[in-house]
């Protein structure tokens, strides 16, 4: 190999783009540690305040000691060998060594103490961003969450909050407490020593840093590739495992297993390269810090041979280095740590950052409903600009009474449902609940006075009380069993071996289908909502079952305004009004007898239905 060949890689310019991002990382790393200052140094909050400042003594007190420490180390040494001032030699050799003994107690004494006064200021700011976080993924659009993975999202939140807790104790007890200690070596040798001391010393760790950080940020590069290999591979186990009825119906086991482990190939790939880098940087730490060793114990051998210093003088040089070298080895992992800490805190701050499609208007009031009237008022939305799905629908639902929207899928009826929640916010017109214009509403005001009944219930994995309970926080037992019991669940629920503490397994899949919308219904009527959004409640369920769940649904709409979305027409025959919708219009409404007498759209949808009932 030449010479040319064997050229660092710094010979060469990097390019503009590298460049460019590599700033934009160091811009993203500052901003992060910024935004977690507030949490070390809150406003109105002096207990916090006084804690830091306590730590940060304790951390300086025990620098302090450390670089005293070598000092008594020297004297016994140089009193064991007869040489040294007459002060080491009064106190002796013993009771220099006790000194020592001490000297080092006092110093883990005062480290333990910083941990002490500083651990609840970190787990206290551990909380508050994980909550604030967890809040905001809440408040969050249904478009937001319907586009993102789930095990990648729960990823980024693990790995946001770890970064946080590590940035908050090793910026603060591990870079600032290696910096003054070194600072403090470097005086000694100085003072002590000559030029030459301190010239190896400073060299030696501006090398040490210089070639630390120039691995390292090439090396975060292969981090993130991994975190993100890590992170695909974790979400396609999720996903596999919540379909896990699905994969068994298609014997698509061993198509899962090669597919999760296609994607565990390139997380080896990536790891693999990320421990083959390791393993450059920390034999390139080693050999320079070993050199710099080195050459300091060759200059103080030097010294002890002309007769300029002392045995013990030669040990304390060794106990500074070692002092120097011990933290400087930690610094390699800590940066690392602290680089990536800052890239997967990034990453949960851009999470943070995610603004809500949906937002309550500054001053927005809470909705008071005072009969349950609904009105859609030419209502126009599409989820993307290209495609609209509701084109102008004009519709009021009375105070107390049930409206039923029925058409072909894909007519927008569940899409009313979820604009009259506000998952999303209409295009054009307005959709009014008692005159008020739900944008002008807080949406956990909207959100109390609606109750949904899905097609689909999804349960906790928790029990069955739970998950009625789940309708009103605090409710009572007395007051589950009754809103049970109007959803003519009770009895099934007593026959059960554990009664209400039957757990129901996740999603709720120990019970069958009539059974968890049953529980939903339930846990809708313990809500007692003045509006009540049927979507689909029973077209998934058997003709049987959902006779049944009808009955229950009748006593659950009883003096509620109704909404119902449906596409079996069966379960609209009672409605006070019947709406057909189709590619987003309202192309007939009436009641049933009325609609089956104009023999249009909704006679056909009848007529085919019926058919198709008859052919079972």
């Amino acid at each position: 190999m030449t010479a040319q060949d064997s050229a660092p890689a710094k010979a060469s310019p990097i390019p503009q783009p590298e460049a460019a991002e590599a700033a934009r990382e160091r811009a993203t790393g500052w901003r992060v540690i910024q935004r977690v200052a507030p949490y070390l140094w809150p406003e109105g909050q002096d207990w916090v305040k006084y804690r830091v400042v306590a730590a940060l003594v304790m951390l300086v007190l025990a620098k302090l000691v450390a670089v005293s420490t070598p000092f008594f180390y020297k004297g016994a040494v140089d009193a064991l060998g007869g040489e040294g001032a007459g002060w080491w030699l009064a106190l002796g050799a013993v009771g220099l060594t006790v000194a020592y003994g001490i000297a080092r107690l006092m110093e883990i004494g005062f480290q333990e103490l910083r941990n002490v006064l500083f651990t609840r200021v970190g787990q206290r700011a551990l909380r508050q961003l994980a909550l604030e976080t967890f809040s905001h993924i809440h408040r969050l659009s249904l478009r937001y969450h319907i586009t993102r993975k789930t095990g990648g999202l729960s990823r980024i939140i693990e790995r946001g909050v770890k970064g946080v807790d590590f940035l908050l104790r090793f910026l603060l007890f591990s870079i600032f407490p290696l910096v003054l200690q070194l600072l403090m070596i470097s005086a000694v040798f100085f003072w002590l020593f000559d030029w030459r001391y301190l010239a190896t010393v400073v060299v030696t760790i501006a090398l040490y840093v210089w070639f630390t950080f120039r691995v390292t940020e090439w090396r975060v590069k292969q981090r993130r590739e991994m975190n993100n290999q890590d992170m695909d591979a974790n979400q396609k186990a999720i996903d596999s495992l919540l379909n896990f009825e699905t994969v068994k119906y298609f014997n698509a086991e061993g198509m899962e297993a090669r597919r999760y482990d296609a994607a565990m190939q390139k997380y080896e790939t990536a790891a693999v390269q990320t421990n083959y880098s390791l393993a450059f940087l920390n034999f390139g730490q080693a050999l320079l810090i070993t050199t710099g060793l080195v050459i300091v114990m060759v200059l103080a051998a030097m010294g002890v041979q002309s007769g300029d210093l002392t045995v013990g003088d030669f040990v304390m040089v060794n106990a500074y280095m070692i002092q120097i070298t011990m933290p400087l080895n930690f610094l390699g992992t800590v940066y690392r740590e602290i680089r990536q800490a800052l890239v997967d805190m990034g990453d949960m701050f851009e999470l943070l950052d995610q603004p809500a499609d949906v937002q309550d208007k500054p001053g927005a009031r809470a909705l008071e409903v005072r009969g349950g009237e609904v009105v859609l008022d030419d209502v126009r939305f599409g989820y993307t600009p290209e495609r609209p799905i509701l084109k102008g629908v004009s519709l009021r639902v009375p105070p107390g009474k049930s409206v039923a929207i029925v058409g072909p899928s894909g007519s927008g009826k569940s899409t009313i449902g979820r604009l009259l929640f506000r998952f999303y916010d209409v295009s054009g017109g307005a959709i009014r609940i008692d005159g008020q214009d739900l944008r002008d509403v807080t949406q956990d005001s909207l959100h109390a006075a609606i109750g949904v009944v899905p097609q689909d219930t999804v349960l906790f994995n928790d029990t069955i009380a739970y998950n009625i309970a789940y309708g009103r926080e605090g409710a009572t037992r007395a007051e589950v069993e009754a809103a049970a019991k109007a959803a003519r669940i009770h009895d099934f629920i007593l026959s059960l071996p554990e009664g209400y503490d039957t757990a129901v397994g996740e999603r709720g899949l120990k019970l069958s289908g009539g059974e968890k919308q049953r529980v939903g219904i339930a846990r809708t009527l313990l809500k007692d909502p003045a509006i009540l959004l049927l979507d689909e409640a029973t077209s998934a369920l058997d003709t049987q079952t959902e006779q049944d769940i009808q009955d229950s649904l009748r006593r659950a709409g009883q003096g509620r305004t109704v909404l119902m979305i449906a596409h079996r027409l069966s379960t609209v025959v009672e409605a006070d009004r019947i709406v057909v919708l189709e590619a987003g219009e309202i192309v007939e409404d009436g009641t049933h007898d009325s609609l089956l007498a104009k023999g249009g759209r909704y006679a056909a949808m009848w007529a085919r239905q019926r058919a198709e009932a008859d052919g079972d």
